[in-house]
């Protein structure tokens, strides 16, 4: 009759327990210390390459994107900021699906509105956005 765990096999599986829960906790830590928002960061909104306008994450705003026709396009919602496409009258939705936005770098893009949106942040940090 041959034994299912020994003791070693309870020994290596415990350490291997142990150390997956340390790296589960310092991914986390790390990763929502990312999540933090410059306090200038800004998104800045462009139509078809001309910009459009600048608006501060830090203050809560609505802001209806207009065509050169005066309709509205996209409506941009930045709320505990984080900015957030709402509404969108393209085809696909595709920028509304997309998820939020607050760190230097990231965007939303609406193709066929040639609507982007990007957050920018006149800080500079040490780590650059690649080795985050």
């Amino acid at each position: 009759m041959r034994k299912r765990f020994g003791r070693n096999d309870i020994i290596l599986i415990s350490v291997i327990v142990i150390i997956s829960v340390a790296l589960l906790f310092i991914w986390k830590l790390v990763y929502l210390k990312g999540q933090d928002t410059d306090s200038d960061a800004c998104v800045k909104v462009t139509i078809d390459g001309r910009g459009y306008g600048t608006y501060p994450l830090s203050k809560d705003d609505t802001i209806e994107i207009k065509n050169g026709d005066g309709d509205v396009t996209n409506t941009l919602v930045i709320k505990g900021g984080v900015a957030d496409m709402t509404s969108a009258d393209c085809p696909d939705h595709l920028c509304v699906k997309q998820k939020a936005i607050s760190k230097e770098g990231e965007s939303i893009i609406c193709l066929p509105n040639k609507v982007v949106v990007t957050v920018k942040s006149d800080t500079k940090s040490d780590i650059d956005s690649i080795s985050k």
